[in-house]
C-alpha cells in the first residue's frame, strides 16, 4: 500500500480541533490540489471561499446547523459551483449563457465540487490535518450567499472544516464492499448486506458512546433522509439564476 492509498483509506471526520493555525504553505498545497482536480470541459466550475475571520466563521457555524467545529477550527472552506466565470466568457465572445437554463449545470457544478472536495480532503489529511465536510452549508443558502457576497450563477454546495485534530476519532465502518461495488450490472439483493452492516454499526455506536446508543445505519439513514429536504435550496438556486429544464 503506497502513501496515497493509505491516506485515502484512513479517512475519518474530525469534530474537535486545537487552536493551532493551518499554515499558508499547507493551504497552498490544498489549493493546488483543488485546482488540479478533473473538471468538465476544463470549465473549472468551482470557486472556494476561504473563511478565517472569527465572526464570519461563527455566523456560518450557526447557519449550517450550529456545528461548533466550523467556529472552532482555524479555516473553513466554502466550495461553490460557479458559472459566473462562464457568463463572463460568454460576454467576451458575444454569446448567451445557455448552460444555466438546464439542470445539467447543477449536476456538472455539484460533481466538480465533489471531486475538488475529495482532492482537498486528501491533501489536508496527507499533511496530518483533520477535516469534516459540511453539507449543511445548503441549509440556509440565502443567508450564506449574502454573507459571502456570491454573484449570480454561484451556489454554495459544501463546506470543509480544516484544522489540527484535538481528538483523533475512530474510523467509522463502511458498508460491505458487495453492497457498493457491483460487477457489470446492479445487484438489488442487498437486504442481508444491510442487516449485516446494521449489526456492525450498532456495535460501533455502543463502543463509541459507552453503551448509551446502539443506533444502526438503516435507522440513521431512514430518519435523516426523511428530514433532510432543505426547502430553501430551490428558491435560492432560482435567485442565483439556475433553471431545471
Amino acid at each position: 500500500m503506497n502513501d496515497v492509498i493509505r491516506t485515502l483509506t484512513q479517512h475519518r471526520s474530525i469534530r474537535s480541533y486545537t487552536s493551532q493555525e493551518v499554515t499558508d504553505e499547507q493551504l497552498d498545497h490544498i489549493f493546488r490540489a483543488i485546482q488540479a482536480a478533473p473538471n468538465w470541459v476544463n470549465g473549472q466550475q468551482v470557486t472556494v471561499i476561504v473563511v478565517k475571520d472569527k465572526e464570519r466563521k461563527r455566523k456560518l457555524s450557526q447557519l449550517v446547523g450550529n456545528q461548533v467545529w466550523v467556529d472552532q477550527a482555524p479555516v473553513f472552506l466554502v466550495l461553490c459551483l460557479d458559472f459566473y466565470r462562464a457568463k463572463l466568457a460568454a460576454e467576451i465572445n458575444g454569446e448567451p449563457l445557455a448552460i444555466t437554463n438546464s439542470i445539467e449545470s447543477i449536476l456538472i457544478g455539484a460533481t466538480d465540487v465533489g471531486i475538488a472536495l475529495a482532492n482537498a480532503a486528501a491533501a489536508a489529511e496527507s499533511m496530518g490535518l483533520g477535516i469534516v465536510p459540511i453539507g449543511g452549508i445548503r441549509r440556509n443558502p440565502d443567508e450564506v450567499i449574502k454573507l459571502l457576497e456570491l454573484p449570480e450563477y454561484v451556489f454554495p454546495v459544501s463546506g470543509l472544516v480544516i484544522g489540527h485534530p484535538a481528538d483523533p476519532s475512530a474510523q467509522k465502518p463502511r458498508l460491505p464492499r458487495e453492497a457498493v461495488i457491483h460487477q457489470e450490472t446492479y445487484n438489488r439483493d442487498q437486504l442481508d448486506l444491510i442487516r449485516q452492516y446494521d449489526e456492525t454499526m450498532a456495535e460501533y455506536m455502543r463502543q463509541r458512546t459507552g453503551g448509551e446508543s446502539d443506533r444502526n445505519w438503516s435507522q440513521t439513514v431512514s430518519s435523516f433522509y426523511h428530514k433532510i429536504y432543505y426547502s430553501k435550496t430551490r428558491p435560492a438556486l432560482d435567485q442565483q439564476g439556475f433553471k431545471y429544464n
